[in-house]
C-alpha cells in the first residue's frame, strides 16, 4: 500500500512563504497530484493539482499568482510553495492522488495525513 507523508506546514505571519512537501512510498497508478486544504468548519476544497509528469497544472482562483504545486516524479515527491500567504490560508492541507481532471475529493483515492498551515494577521 502506497502512503503518502506530507511535511512543512506551520505558523507563519500575514505575507509569508511556506513550502509543503509530499513523499509517494512508492510509485503511484493514479496519473495526478493534487493538495488540498480544509479550515474548522468548512468543507476540504482543492488548492492545486499537478499532473505526474508535471505538465499540467490547476490552482484554484483564491491562490493562483501565490502558490505554485511542482511535481519531481523521480522522488515520487510533489511540492506546493505558498507565497503572500493570507490569514485565510490558514488550513490543514493534505496532499492526495487522484485523476488528472479532478477537482472535489472524491476524484482523488489516496491521502497523506495532513499538516497545519496558520498565518496570523
Amino acid at each position: 500500500q502506497v502512503q503518502l507523508v506530507e511535511s512543512g506546514g506551520g505558523l507563519v505571519q500575514a505575507g509569508g512563504s511556506l513550502s509543503l512537501s509530499c513523499v509517494a512510498s512508492g510509485r503511484l497508478s493514479t496519473s495526478a497530484m493534487g493538495w488540498f486544504r480544509q479550515a474548522p468548519g468548512k468543507e476540504r476544497e482543492i488548492v492545486a493539482r499537478v499532473s505526474w509528469n508535471g505538465g499540467s497544472t490547476y490552482y484554484a482562483d483564491s491562490v493562483k499568482g501565490r502558490f505554485t504545486i511542482s511535481m519531481d516524479n523521480a522522488k515520487n515527491t510533489v511540492y506546493l510553495q505558498m507565497n503572500s500567504l493570507e490569514p485565510e490560508d490558514t488550513a490543514i492541507y493534505y496532499c492526495a492522488a487522484g485523476v488528472p481532471w479532478g477537482t472535489k475529493a472524491r476524484d482523488f483515492v489516496l491521502w497523506g495525513q495532513g499538516t497545519q498551515v496558520s498565518v496570523s494577521s
